[in-house]
């Protein structure tokens, strides 16, 4: 599957703001969803993941309770809700597909994700 992030920008803190990642090739509704986020000089991290249903979600603890990740399997799109945004919530965001179909457990290992969009950037200050 073939995936294109956007909707990266710049935010004040205690903003929000809506990623998107439209996914196309494979069939996009069988595959569990992450977003990632790499920070300047860090590695890059697991910040949100969810199903291929659509019925379970996971988050780092760093964002757990200020972003949202959802799917719409008809348009063939992933999203990344993001709120009460701080500063070091600014990355590069990708959102990556599960190299499996159907996996029933929970992905959050950068090695499960089989395919990545290019990255969308978010800058958080004032």
């Amino acid at each position: 599957v073939q995936l294109q992030a956007s909707g990266g920008g710049l935010v004040q803190p205690g903003g929000s703001l809506r990623l998107s990642c439209a996914a196309s090739g494979r069939t996009f509704s069988s595959y569990s969803m992450g977003w990632f986020r790499q920070a300047p000089g860090k590695e890059r991290e697991f910040a949100a993941g969810l199903s291929w249903s659509g019925l379970s979600t996971w988050y780092a603890d760093s964002v757990k309770g200020r972003f949202t990740i959802s799917r719409d399997n008809a348009a063939n799109m992933v999203y990344l809700q993001m709120s009460s945004l701080k500063p070091e919530d600014t990355a590069v965001y990708y959102c990556a597909a599960d190299r499996r179909e159907f996996r029933l457990t929970v992905v959050v290992d950068q090695a499960d994700f089989g395919s990545w969009g290019q990255g969308t950037e978010l800058t958080v200050s004032s």
